[in-house]
This record gives structure tokens, C-alpha cells and sequence, in this order.
């Protein structure tokens, strides 16, 4: 395979060269929650249809209200896509990288319309039937990849705002289970519940609080 990109090719320039290659369907995947200690990690996966979707952006670099309105564009035009969800046990069993993987491999394997290659944001994943590539900020340089991770982002915020009315002292409708003071101060408190991963180290160290 060979195919080149030009620097100016703008958000679809991968798409586009790879349709060019001989490969019309791209997958996109991503993830969101790799670097939170409660909830679960969620990846996604988009094969775009041909005509552009505007917008399409990192899914950090984008307000909430702008994710929401792409989420429905996105879910509703693309060829196919899919979500999946590791819970926190099954990361803490896994760890985090092998979490990731796995999760981007259910993804793909979800997809209603079979891709022909796969685009994956910062790390290669191996065990996919069809050729794939690993770019780093790929949520930002090809659309396939920014779909999916407003998609996985758009979906974890909504599991962590249920999240936030079952354990509402823990706040996840604020730091969505990510590491922040906030969090941290509530942990410090309170411990642990059901939803965080109970091997992240600053998780673990509110046990050992508790059990000293």
C-alpha cells in the first residue's frame, strides 16, 4: 500500500487517500476514560459516509453543547458506528493499556459495515482482521478518528451524569471521574464506590487509609 497525504489536505485528506488506495471504508476509533480512576473506559468506532460532516474536531477541544449536536449528526449519517464500554473491574484486571486495546478491538468488531482499514488515535492495535494505522492526535488530523472520539465522549459523559444521580456526593457530573481535586478531596472522605477502579494508585491509597 501507498498513498501520500498532502499537508494541506485538511481533515479528510486520510479518508480521502486511503478511498484513492483501494480502501473506501475507514474506521475511525478512540477512547475516552483512559486517565480517570472511576467509571469505565468507553471506545468508539465511525466509518464517515462520503460527504463531509462540519465540525468534526478533537472531541476536548469542543463544548459540550457542540459534542451533543455532532453526536446526533454523527450517529445518524455515519455508515456505521459503535460503542462499548470497559466497567472499572474489568480494567483494574486488565490495566489501563491493555483496557484501552481491547476496548478499540470491540469497537471495530461492532461495526455494522465491515471497514477496510482502521485509523486508531495514539496507539497500534493489534488482533484487527484489516490493515490499520496509529497516529498520534489522530482525533485532531482525521475525521474518522475525531468522530469516534466525540462518540466515546459524548457517551461516557452521559454514563457518568447517571453515575453522578446514584452517588451524587462524588460529583461526577463535575470531573466525570477523572483525577481532580474535587475528586480527590471526596475520596480522601468518603472511599471508594462501586464505580471507581479500586487498583488506581490514588484509589488504592484511600483503602489503605481506611484499613489502617
Amino acid at each position: 500500500m501507498s498513498f501520500v497525504i498532502r499537508r494541506d489536505a485538511g481533515l479528510y485528506g486520510y479518508e480521502r487517500g486511503l478511498a484513492r488506495a483501494g480502501f473506501p471504508h475507514v474506521a475511525g476509533a478512540d477512547e475516552a476514560g483512559r486517565g480517570a480512576c472511576a467509571g469505565p473506559l468507553v471506545a468508539a468506532a465511525v466509518v464517515l459516509p462520503g460527504r463531509p460532516i462540519p465540525g468534526l474536531n478533537d472531541s476536548k477541544k469542543l463544548t459540550p453543547a457542540t459534542r451533543e449536536r455532532l453526536y446526533a449528526v454523527i450517529t445518524e449519517r455515519a455508515l456505521a458506528w459503535s460503542a462499548v464500554r470497559i466497567e472499572p473491574a474489568e480494567c483494574d484486571r486488565l490495566g489501563v493499556h491493555v483496557a484501552n486495546l481491547e476496548a478499540l478491538r470491540r469497537a471495530v468488531s461492532r461495526l455494522d459495515v465491515a471497514p477496510d482499514f482502521v485509523l486508531t488515535d495514539g496507539f497500534p492495535v493489534d488482533g484487527l482482521a484489516v490493515p490499520s494505522l496509529a497516529m498520534w492526535k489522530g482525533d485532531a488530523v482525521a475525521a474518522s478518528v475525531s468522530a469516534a472520539s466525540i462518540v466515546a465522549k459524548v457517551t461516557r459523559d452521559r454514563i457518568m451524569a447517571g453515575y453522578h444521580l446514584e452517588y451524587p456526593e462524588y460529583r461526577f457530573d463535575i470531573h466525570k471521574g477523572y483525577c481532580t481535586a474535587l475528586h480527590q478531596s471526596v475520596l480522601d472522605a468518603r472511599g471508594p464506590c462501586a464505580v471507581h477502579r479500586l487498583k488506581w494508585e490514588n484509589v488504592a491509597r484511600t483503602i489503605r487509609l481506611e484499613q489502617s
